[in-house]
């Protein structure tokens, strides 16, 4: 059966801090015409400052991904496009009154509350869903961490994704989406990690102004003391933190064991969706992050020329 396009039943509205810059920001989802695909708006510099959401326009993927074309820059914006694709949704128009998308809860769960559970879901529209067919594999590697996302042609599209960040505390883990899983429940709800070590330098770096413990697992790879904990409390301004006896901060706990592989596959559908659309493909993934996903949507892109 042929697929329709879809786009959201309403408009919607979020607001928060960008993880990064800290900034409050407001988006809200728009709905959006057939072959209109996702594009955002920069409201704070014009009803023209518009930017399509496609692999040539990324500019940075320092811990996130960034699209910029001209003046008008959008950070961070891999959640929502992983939210939007999970859903089924090929056309929308995001306002945003700011440069950074807000984090939220650190995953695609409020997205999928507001726009899947409560409001109007998404609708058909009339005309059939492009799928983007590639003629041959399509592989992107880093020799030096060993990392690869390979595309290959297939007729039900999948995803298979490992990381393995040599974490006695993580291990290695997998995760897995294809039709037959729920995006809305076992995907689009894993929220974004970090390790404890990592925290001070990229406060001192300006990379996570918006963090906060609400919104991020944090891993606790070696030992740490009171005072250390005591810190990251001030840092977060929170009541004080404690480590658990599996090696997470007990700031939030895990909706599954493997939740950080789940979300580095949140990222990857998102990032890939900037090849443009629906990929009609067997997606496997070793090490992936923004910097190799990117490159693997504008992979895609230039084999479809």
């Amino acid at each position: 059966m042929q697929l329709k396009q879809q786009t959201v039943g309403k408009s919607h509205s979020f607001e928060g801090k960008g993880l990064h810059t800290g900034r409050i920001s407001r988006i809200t989802v728009n709905p959006a015409p057939v072959d209109y695909g996702i594009r955002f708006r920069r409201t704070d510099m014009g009803e023209d400052a518009v930017i399509e959401a496609v692999a040539e326009n990324v500019s940075s993927t320092a811990r996130s991904t960034t699209i910029s074309k001209n003046d008008i820059t959008v950070m961070t914006i891999e959640h929502l496009m992983s939210a939007l694709t999970g859903m089924g949704v090929d056309n929308a128009l995001i306002d945003i009154d700011n440069v950074e998308v807000p984090i939220l809860d650190g995953s695609a769960k409020p997205y999928i509350d507001a726009i899947w559970h409560e409001g109007r879901g998404v609708v058909e529209q009339d005309a059939p869903r492009k799928y983007l067919e590639l003629a041959s594999p399509v592989e992107i590697k880093n020799e030096e961490t060993g990392a690869y996302v390979r595309i290959e042609p297939a007729d039900v599209p999948s995803y298979d994704l490992t990381i393995d960040f040599n974490s006695k505390v993580l291990g290695v883990q997998s995760a897995h989406w294809d039709p037959s899983v729920s995006y809305t429940e076992e995907i689009g709800v894993c929220r974004t990690f970090v390790f404890f070590h990592e925290i001070e330098y990229l406060f001192k770096n300006n990379l996570i102004k918006g963090g906060d413990v609400d919104n991020a697992i944090v891993i606790v790879e070696h030992p740490v003391t009171d005072g250390q904990l005591g810190h990251m409390s001030r840092l977060f301004n929170v009541p004080a933190l404690g480590v658990q006896s599996d090696g997470y901060l007990d700031n939030i706990h895990l909706r599954f064991p493997n939740e950080c592989a789940r979300h580095k596959l949140l990222d990857l559908v998102g990032d890939l969706r900037l090849s443009g659309g629906y990929l009609k493909a067997k997606v496997t993934a070793f090490k992936a992050g923004h910097t190799i996903n990117t490159k693997a949507a504008a992979a895609v892109r230039n084999s479809l020329k």
